[in-house]
């Protein structure tokens, strides 16, 4: 196959490293070659320059350096090198580990205290015995192991995880997988790069949502998972990365009454606190929503039982009252004591309800939608990037600015937010009036 494949291509960026060696070559293909042949070191990436046909290969990736912007340069980064976990008994893993599972420092494989190794660099050149990183030379059945710092153990084992399948459960707002390409085929442009596409998905804004590398990531509690892509013509796109055949581990669990704000309440109250039945989340009338059970498999939107998928302050429901869109349920609380939640600031980023509604002019929405009417996803409301603006949640603590939901704080005509697009400073969102029924 194309040797490029094993290798994780990012534009325009160059790394700092000390161990490299200069090369002249025709292309990428040339130099990538280059890298295989690397005797000097351990050849983990390699950088390409357009314009003066120059190769350098590296000893360092971007796990071991610093990364800054370079317009005419191209990173290609060996993926082996970038895996973290282990397949299968991990004679091919080249991670970074490098304490045994007691948590024992691993000895230098190229040195002989406190231990006389059998296995060295010079005997096992393709082992990939840098450093002190735990290996696996001798395809040991029980996986990487490496020579310990303490003189009574000559070996240790080392605690590697098992690469996940690469697949997704529910809509994919857990996965942590590397896949790396859109549907289409489009590679991944790095969370942390801001080229081609400026965005504020980043990890300062969004710390919980494992924005590494290029990987496929559904920081927005989008349909499935996403990246911006490399292409200068298309800002983003979902990535096809299947559902696991296996259920998650919480699916089908929950409780059965309500604690916290109730996400994982799967009791059988089907009754709004004012009264009125609610409305089965498998059909449209008499509201048109777009909490649709199949397409969102672990939210529990059973029957017509109160839940709440999408991070409300407590378990809810559509009525089949056709004059009462949705209300809330009253849930007993499992230790019988009121809890604050409306204070709460640490709400996670929830599913966007695509065919919500507002009434008026939307200064009471409260729901997720985070998407404009020309698709561009929001900025974080306590973000100043890409663009500064007043409105925070600070100055507007009554109109619920939380992550990067659309909001009406200045009572303008509908929702709005702000754009991730550095050329767009704002739009109004992707939402309907609750009494325009004109919408399929």
């Amino acid at each position: 196959g194309d040797i490029l494949e094993d290798y994780l291509r990012t534009d325009g960026v160059w790394i700092l490293t000390q161990n490299k060696q200069f090369y002249k070559t025709n292309n990428e293909k040339e130099c990538a070659e280059k890298c295989e042949a690397e005797r000097n070191f351990s050849c983990r990436a390699f950088l390409f320059t357009r314009k003066k046909l120059q190769c350098l290969t590296l000893a360092e990736n971007t796990k071991m350096t610093v990364m800054f912007n370079s317009t005419d340069a191209v990173l290609y980064e060996k993926i082996i090198y970038l895996l973290q976990c282990k397949r299968g008994i991990g004679k091919d893993y080249r991670g970074m580990e490098a304490k045994t599972w007691r948590g024992i420092p691993c000895q230098k494989w190229a040195e002989k205290t406190p231990h006389n190794p059998n296995y060295t660099p010079e005997k096992h050149p393709n082992a990939g015995l840098d450093e002190n990183f735990c290996r696996n030379p001798d395809g040991d059945e029980s996986g990487p192991w490496c020579y310990t710092t303490d003189p009574d153990i000559r070996f240790d084992y080392c605690n590697i995880p098992e690469c996940e399948e690469q697949c997704m459960q529910c809509n994919g707002e857990d996965y942590h997988g590397e896949v790396s390409r859109t549907e289409s085929g489009l590679e991944c442009q790095r969370w942390d790069a801001q080229e081609p596409h400026m965005h504020g998905f980043t990890l300062k804004y969004f710390p919980e949502k494992d924005l590494k590398m290029n990987y496929c990531r559904n920081p927005d509690g989008e349909l499935r998972p996403w990246c911006f892509t490399t292409s200068p013509t298309k800002r983003w796109e979902y990535c096809n990365i299947p559902r696991c055949t296996t259920h998650s581990p919480v699916s089908g669990l929950g409780s059965q009454c309500l604690s916290g704000k109730g996400e994982d309440y799967r009791g059988r109250i089907a009754i709004t606190e004012s009264g009125n039945a609610c409305q089965h989340w498998n059909t449209q009338f008499p509201h048109r929503h777009g909490w649709i059970p199949d397409r969102y498999p672990c939210k529990g939107l059973e029957e017509n039982y109160c839940r709440n998928p999408d991070g409300e302050k407590r378990p809810w429901c559509y009525t089949i009252n056709s004059s009462i869109r949705w209300e809330y349920c009253a849930i007993p609380h499992c230790d019988g004591i009121e809890q604050e939640i409306a204070g709460m600031t640490n709400v996670p980023v929830q599913v966007s309800l695509l065919e919500e509604c507002y009434r008026g002019k939307g200064q009471s929405y409260r729901g997720t939608m985070s998407t404009t009417v020309s698709g561009k996803k929001c900025q974080a409301w306590n973000s100043m990037f890409p663009h500064r603006h007043e409105k925070t949640p600070d100055r507007f603590p009554d109109a619920d600015l939380r992550e990067n939901y659309c909001r009406n704080p200045d009572g303008d005509n509908s929702p709005w937010c702000f754009t991730t697009d550095p050329s767009t400073t704002w739009e109004y969102c992707n939402l309907r009036r609750c009494d325009d029924h004109t919408q399929e």
